[in-house]
């Protein structure tokens, strides 16, 4: 293992440099889909670039990764290959030079659709069934070029995987065949999304209310308005104002998604399923240890802005309280000449069964991304902030686990219907790569190299692991029980350093005393034969 990975870095160079890609390629869907509001089905256009593993422009071992969540299509094709980098290395490059190749699927900011080539969508923040079913028709295409057998693998960041999730399941409950042995689940809301309600109030009140402040206007269009946002976030504000708009209607404030958006996707994704043809695992940015992103009902930000000649605007925004607590989360007072003009505020209610969704444990949005240097007015709110991250992908919704209302529980990761999750203890910046044997790019890799066994060779249904690094105790989770499980750990030289037989149970819980490093397991029973690399923290 360790010749052959120093023998890449070695040759890494040498191969990326007779390596050969595409152009920038359309692909458009040939399902129409029609969501909430529209007039009539509507086709999806996307684009994406191949990049070959050799000299030559033949797809054999394809690797598709699809884009997130991006209403302003602020990631290019280029770009997205670059923030593959990880530390010193580049995982588009260590798979390229492993024999893979690897194709970029980008849905662009605005184009016309191929329906009638006059309705504008907006592809980064468009339905997520419409991104879908231009997934199902890249899947189409590649599998018509690919030459030998390999099966395709997908990687879904942030909304990707649920593009990626619903096209895969949606293939299977029609009967197509989707080439894909590996699906790739990176931070994904497979439970939905949160942006605090508090900013939400905020930042709508200023663009629709009395400011009319138009600098705000992108960022609530797409970050709050867009049909992929109303389908994924928790708690948005439309489920709570009235007929202007902006005031609430005093109906409800606990959290409660976009009408006619939010519920409604949910069901059809619940409904779907997962893809059952595939491997699929999650890797979480979200901390499995209950850590927290700030603390409930904490003060986000308390500032004056002068807005316009002689105008200021004081903003009061709060994070979401405590469980049963209503508190205020927007407080809003615009003046001209320390002259009351306008004044807003909204609050907001934490339900019984958990703390507010903003510090919950999860993949923590950058606030300072608002930030890109164009606009005082956001600068100047980032400047005077008092936390830098909020909770975006909740960790319980990253594993897709629904049987928990409390969205800071520590996850019983057997809950999660994943064959392997990849969980680190302490909050992470969303669809962050980390490096090293403990980081999670080891553990796509290794995901990714294990696909020359088939799935039954896995026997990956049958047991799994609930953490991977480990430090003090070996965590097996089963869904069957194994009597005299002999089950065996051996370092990289290939010397035994655990041999035990126990019987495998439910959640079963080994303790071990290792130094730091890779190791090789092996769980062997009665049919199930089960191998794994195991890194010890």
């Amino acid at each position: 293992m360790k010749k052959n990975y120093f023998l890449i870095l070695f040759l890494l160079p040498i191969i990326l440099f007779s390596q050969t890609e595409s152009g920038i390629l359309n692909i458009d869907a040939t399902l129409p889909y029609q969501g909430f509001g529209e007039g009539t089905p509507l086709l999806g256009s996307a684009e994406y670039k191949i990049y070959y593993s050799g000299n030559t422009a033949e797809i054999d071992k394809p690797i598709i990764f699809v884009d997130g969540f991006d209403p302003n299509d602020s990631r290019s094709i280029p770009l997205m290959y670059s923030l593959l980098d990880y530390g010193s290395e580049n995982l588009g490059d260590v798979v390229r030079a492993e024999g893979y190749d690897l194709i970029i699927l980008n849905f662009p900011e605005e184009y016309f659709s191929p329906t009638d080539g006059t309705t504008t969508i907006k592809g980064g923040a468009d339905f997520i069934q419409r991104n879908a079913y231009i997934l199902v028709e890249l899947l189409n295409t590649i599998n018509g070029l690919k030459v030998g057998s390999e099966e395709n693998v997908i990687i879904g960041p942030s909304m990707g995987g649920l593009i990626s999730r619903y096209a895969l399941a949606y293939m299977e409950d029609q009967s197509l065949d989707h080439d894909t042995r590996l699906y790739v689940s990176f931070d994904s809301p497979h439970r939905g999304a949160n942006v605090p309600i508090g900013i939400q109030y905020t930042f709508n009140y200023m663009v629709n209310g009395d400011p009319g402040t138009t600098e705000l206007e992108p960022l609530v269009d797409g970050l709050l308005n867009s049909a992929a946002a109303k389908q994924m976030l928790i708690d948005h504000y439309l489920g709570h104002v009235d007929g202007t708009g902006v005031d609430q209607d005093g109906s409800t404030h606990t959290p409660k998604g976009a009408p006619n958006f939010r519920d409604a996707f949910q069901t059809e994704l619940d409904g779907l399923g997962f893809p059952s043809n595939t491997r699929n695992i999650a890797v979480t940015n979200g901390s499995g240890q209950g850590q927290l992103t700030g603390t409930p009902g904490m003060e986000l930000i308390n500032h004056v802005f002068n807005i316009a000649a002689n105008t200021d605007a004081t903003l009061d925004v709060h994070f979401a309280p405590l469980a049963s607590q209503n508190i205020t989360v927007s407080d809003i007072d615009i003046t001209f000449f320390s002259i009351p003009l306008a004044s807003f505020s909204a609050t907001a209610e934490s339900t019984a069964a958990s703390n507010g969704l903003d510090s919950a444990p999860g993949g923590q949005f950058d606030l300072y991304s608002f930030d890109d240097g164009s606009n005082a007015l956001v600068q100047e709110f980032v400047n005077n902030l008092n936390s830098q991250y909020f909770n975006f992908i909740p960790t319980l919704s990253g594993l897709a686990i629904s049987s928990e209302t409390d969205w800071y529980a520590i996850p019983n990761e057997n809950d999660s219907p994943f064959d392997n999750i990849f969980l680190p203890d302490n909050n992470e910046p969303h669809v962050k790569l980390t490096e090293g044997m403990a980081g999670n790019v080891e553990f796509i890799l290794e995901e990714i190299r294990q696909g020359s066994l088939s799935v039954s060779e896995l026997e990956v249904t049958k047991i799994k692991l609930a953490h991977n690094p480990i430090s003090t105790e070996l965590v097996i989770l089963s869904h069957q029980n194994f009597n005299n499980a002999n089950v065996r750990i051996s370092d990289l030289t290939g010397k035994i350093v655990l041999n035990s037989n126990i019987s495998i149970i439910d959640r079963t819980v080994i303790p071990i005393n290792l130094s730091s490093g890779l190791y090789v397991l092996n769980v062997e029973s009665d049919n199930l034969s089960f191998k794994t690399k195991l890194v010890v923290q």
